[in-house]
Parts: C-alpha cells; structure tokens; sequence
C-alpha cells in the first residue's frame, strides 16, 4: 500500500499584495509568512490550498475568492487563463507597471542592499497589445480542453496549432487570435494550419514524438518583412515541399521561409541545420539608424519598439562623447554594440553563441561600422586583464547576461579591470542585485532605472548606472560573499531577512 497524501491545507482570507515572478502574486498568512498564489491580482482576499510549503513561505492556489480586486479589469483575449502567455490581462496596466517597479526596487535594496541610488519611474512599453516580433507555435494533436469544453463532453483529439498549456507538455491551446505579434502574423498561424489539415498531414503527437508538422516560428519586423520557420517531424521531401509550395500561395509579402527536420526529444531547433526554401535568407530590422540582418538562428529582442527606449537609455547613463572604448559584454548579434558604435570610439563585444558574433560580424560590415570588434566565446573564459592590455582598458563596460546574471568569474574581472563606469542592462532584478552588491566593493550604483518590454507579464528589464568608487572607499569581497549570493530568486524579496 502506498503512503496516503496528507490533505492540503486551506489558508482562509489571505490578501494579495503584490505580484512576484513566474506570473505569481503575493500575500501573507496569519502568522505573517509569505504565500505565492497563481492567478489572482493586488487586492483580491483568496483562500488559497497549498501546494507547497517550505520554511518561512508556500505557494497556493486559489479556490474561494471573498473580494475581488478593483484594478481587476475584463481580460481582452478570448484565450486568457488557458494560454498561460499574457498573466496579467485583467489588471490594470498602470497597475502592473507600479508592481512591476516595486519588483525591481525591492530586489536592488534587499537583496542588493542598495539604498542611496537614485531609483527612476519605469517607462511604460509604447504599445501592449503587438508588441511582439517573433512567437512560436506548436502543431499537435491533442488539445486542451477547457473546463467549458469538459462540459459539452468535447474530446481533446484534435489536430490544433497554438501554444503550450503551462505544466501540460503534451497538450496545446489552440489559439484563434493572438494579441502579442502584430499582423500577418494570426493569418499565417491560421493559413498553416488549414493547409495541414486539408493535406492531411498528421499533426505532432507531443508524447509518441511522432507527425508531419511539429513547429513553426514566425518572425515581423518594423520594415514589413516576414520570416516563417517549419519544423517537420521527418524528413519526406515531397511532404515538405508540397507544404511549403501551398504556403507560398497563400500567404503574400514572405521574405524569407526556411524549414528544418527535427526528430529529437525537444522542440529545439538552433542546433539543427535551417535551410531556406524560398526568398532571401534573411529579414531586416531598424533599430535607430543601424539597419540589421536577422537569420534563421539570429537573437534580436523581441519588442523592437522597447528596445530603442532601453538603447537610449544605456547610452544616457553612460554620457559618451566619443572618446570612449567600450566592451559589450553578452553582445548577442551586437544590438547594443552597434547601436551605439557611431557614438564611441570603439565597441568590444563577446558573446558565446557563434552564430550571432557571425551575425553582428556581418551587420558590422554592412553598416560600415569599422570600429567595432566581436569575439565569441564565453565572456567567463574571453575577458581578463590580457583581454584589456590588447583592446585598452574600458572607459565603460556594457553588459546585459542571461537571467541566470553574470557568473561570479565575471563579476570578479570587472572588478579588475576598474573600468570608470558600467552599464548593467537586466532582464531578472534578482541576480542583478546580487550581482550589484558585489560589485559595489568598489563601484557606486547610482541609478536605477526600470523599461518595460513586455506587458501583461511578470518580465522586466532594468539599467543600472555604476561609477567606480575613489580607490579608499573599495572594501573587497571575500570567497564567501560570492558564495552567499550564489542562488537567488524575485522570491527572495518577499522573505525575511
């Protein structure tokens, strides 16, 4: 006999308070100990049944509301709370951005500990509704059912063409319309899918790994240009050309269709070979006055818009006159790098995926920008003191890493190096802070300043200004410093000290 489960406890009129990551919002129980809770906003009073529970915190879920929140709004897309992709859809934008900014300030002061820099209200995103340049679909064959569809005794075997429901790997929403990419991008989504049903293509089925049409990518840029990626399950030439022939067909104004093969576990592509079935190779984007070429494999940010607001801020913290010799680090195809290029003297940047220094090579070149330099490699394993007696001591450092933050080898060369200023462009105020706090042994951090790339999720993106301290002030970090701040989390804001 197996063990028997223990019930879940209930927590009974928990008030929400804020919102945390992964979409989550936030209260307290009775004894004051923070609870996450999903799908709920600031201001509704829930009971919530936990799911999990660790010392000082649990997470919950909500299965009696008393009172709802008067910043609820009514949620704009008919796939709402199914798609798991827009979290905060009925509440207020104003609302979100003032969570979404105590977010970040709460992250640099608690965890950071950073109390005396200036913290700047965040800019809101120019547009929430398609803002987005790329998205992803996944063919299958099984869809998710809501509890709507359970009720007329729907079946879920249907071939669908959408987005993953959170936590049901093989079962997709099927999506009619998307309000994050702006158009064709719904029509497209929509025309391939009709194409594979009329063809009678089989549909991917998400837990036998087996079907004709596994995936496609869709990406639109400012200057009108569309690229679309397909992913089939196997490699039936005719299938895929006939696919492909009917596309073109239908769908006007493609720039460049590429497809590729996948026949592994995942649906990851970058590691496949992507080839071009029709068009040019490519798509081109316009970030300020740098035009960019964007391949099958390219990183670009996904709100082009935003990204401009976030690049101008960068270069308004960092004031360059035109002296300066700046290292990119985390470059990616060279965004940040070459959009400023034409304001520096020269642009270092090292990213680890070759495929993009290739990219920002190449744009580099076409942009005819011919004082910026890219290496590609691990930042961790390309940056040190040899580094800088090549290509000059850095009068600002640049750096935006992943959401796992710098590695600590990293944090400790920039505080080697002593570049006068650095720029830290984040997408997780968590490790940003963790990564400030170290580096303000010898740097002050003395700006803050939140952008909001993507609406009506929990995502944001910070700038932080630092200047190097005068060389009395530094006080280095010891091994265990660098230890304690190894792993952290947005959680980390709302528990105790």
């Amino acid at each position: 006999m197996g063990r028997k489960r223990k019930p879940r406890k209930t927590l009974e009129n928990v008030t929400i308070t804020g919102v945390a990551d992964k979409g989550r919002s936030v209260g307290r129980d009775a004894e004051g100990k923070v609870v996450f809770v999903e799908n709920t906003v600031p201001g509704d009073v829930v009971d919530v049944k936990l799911s999990r529970q660790k010392e000082g915190w649990s997470e919950g879920f909500p299965v009696h509301f008393h009172k709802l929140s008067e910043d609820r709004i009514e949620a704009f897309c008919q796939h709402f709370g199914v798609c798991g992709g827009c979290k905060w859809q009925h509440l207020a934008y104003e609302t979100q951005l003032q969570h979404k900014e105590s977010v970040v300030f709460n992250a640099i002061k608690r965890i950071g500990k950073i109390g005396d820099a200036e913290y700047l209200p965040i800019v809101p995103s120019k547009n929430t509704k398609y803002y987005r340049n790329k998205l992803e679909f996944t063919f299958s064959n099984r869809r998710w059912l809501t509890e709507e569809d359970i009720g007329t005794g729907a079946s879920n075997q249907e071939d669908v063409l959408g987005f993953h429901r959170p936590r049901a790997f093989d079962k997709i929403v099927d999506i009619e319309h998307c309000y994050l990419q702006k158009d064709p991008s719904n029509e497209i989504r929509n025309t391939l899918r009709g194409i594979a049903k009329e063809q009678n293509l089989k549909f991917f089925d998400l837990k036998e790994k087996t079907g004709d049409v596994r995936h496609v990518l869709i990406r639109t840029t400012s200057l009108d240009q569309v690229m679309i990626i397909v992913s089939f399950g196997n490699n039936d030439k005719e299938m895929i050309a006939k696919f492909l022939d009917e596309v073109n067909n239908r769908v006007e104004g493609i720039s460049s269709l590429h497809y590729c093969v996948n026949t592994k576990v995942n649906d990851f592509i970058l590691d496949l070979d992507i080839l071009c079935y029709s068009g040019q190779g490519y798509i081109e984007e316009m970030l300020g006055d740098v035009k960019f070429r964007i391949g099958a494999k390219s990183f670009f940010q996904t709100n082009t818009d935003q990204a401009v607001i976030l690049f101008d801020k960068v270069c308004e913290f960092a004031e360059f006159d035109g002296t300066e010799n700046v290292y990119d680090l985390y470059t990616g195809l060279g965004s940040i790098a070459l959009y400023i290029a034409n304001r520096v003297k020269q642009v270092v940047g090292i990213e680890e995926i070759e495929a993009a220094i290739v990219d920002a090579k190449a744009n580099a070149e076409r942009n005819e920008m011919n004082n910026a330099v890219f290496y590609a490699g691990a930042v961790r394993n390309i940056l040190s003191t040899e580094f800088s007696e090549k290509h000059g001591k850095p009068d600002v450092v640049i750096t935006d890493p992943p959401r796992a933050g710098m590695h600590k080898k990293v944090v400790r060369l920039l505080l080697e190096l002593e570049s006068p200023k650095i720029v830290y462009v984040s997408c997780n105020p968590a490790t940003q802070a963790r990564d400030l706090r170290l580096l303000t042994a010898k740097y002050s951090v003395t700006k803050i300043q939140p952008v909001d790339m993507f609406p009506h999720t929990h995502h944001i993106e910070t700038v932080a200004m630092l200047y190097l301290k005068p060389k009395e002030e530094w006080v280095m970090p010891d091994e265990a410093s660098f230890k304690k701040q190894e792993n952290v989390s947005n959680a980390m804001n709302y528990l105790p000290e």
